[in-house]
């Protein structure tokens, strides 16, 4: 990881701050491998509860930086292109991972988005689990104006959050919404005039509560929102079954007897 990404753990709550100020925090190739690298540390740590994403400077991410890519397409390099389609052994290919990577951490992620988040840097949002926006935040899927599809995995998570229709005229239009306007929709889930500080607030509200149990509702919701019936109700039982009697359901009901704080151990 380099310092295009910055992690500041703070007790069980990683700090996460996208670090290209000078660029609003544009995806260069090197942005993709630094967001990247960073989510993938993070998915390994057993002391974390919660994650909150940001970008340092004037904005969240102003999406695609063009000046990287602009020469390599006079030249007709293909190269670097070719490179962010191909995909792995994942699901996801290497431009969708920047994004898609926060839906499949283990932990909550919360995104604060403030200044813009356009294009790429709204499918990164996209892929937390609960978004703050400041009031003038800015954010648009913004591909339409470079003739491009979005895709960042907004296929796997715009879905979650907007009717069909309000989802293709977005994309069609690439129309820009305030933070505001983007709360109307259902883009973000709040709005707050100090978006990081609020986010900051919910993680460690979220810190406080049992990691096993957290762990496993995150993932109860990821593997079934989607699902049939019986996928659903079949991962609530055996969620439920691995929960019930573990150590920290154990501590979690005795703390609320004391009327104390829990101490809870770390997955």
């Amino acid at each position: 990881m380099t310092d295009l990404v910055t992690i500041d753990q703070l007790g069980g709550i990683a700090d996460v701050r996208l670090n290209r100020p000078e660029k609003y925090n544009a995806l260069s190739p090197d942005m993709f491998k630094a967001i990247v690298a960073a989510a993938e540390e993070l998915a390994q740590a057993k002391d974390l509860r919660a994650v909150v994403l940001s970008g340092s400077g004037r904005g969240f991410c102003a999406g695609l930086d063009m000046a990287s890519f602009q020469g390599m397409a006079e030249a007709g390099d293909r190269s670097a292109a070719n490179a962010l389609l191909a995909a792995d052994a994942g699901p996801e290919n290497f431009a969708q991972r920047p994004a898609y990577v926060w839906k499949r951490l283990p932990m909550p992620v919360i995104a604060a988005i403030h200044g813009v988040a356009y294009g790429g840097g709204c499918q990164i949002a996209l892929g937390a689990d609960i978004r703050f926006a400041a009031p003038d935040a800015k954010m648009s899927i913004m591909e339409i104006k470079w003739g491009l599809v979005p895709d960042m995995s907004i296929t796997q998570t715009l879905r979650d959050l907007l009717p069909l229709d309000v989802a293709k005229e977005l994309a069609f239009t690439g129309r820009v919404l305030s933070g505001l306007e983007a709360r109307e929709l259902g883009l973000v889930t709040h709005v707050a005039d100090d978006p990081r500080a609020a986010a900051l607030r919910l993680a460690e509200e979220i810190a406080g509560k049992s990691p096993s149990a957290i762990r496993a509702g995150k993932r109860l919701f990821e593997e079934s929102w989607h699902a049939d019936a019986a996928v659903g109700l079949g991962l609530e039982a055996s969620l439920q079954a691995g929960l019930i009697g573990s150590p920290n359901q154990i501590e979690a009901v005795k703390a609320n007897f004391a009327n104390r704080p829990p101490k809870f151990a770390d997955e």
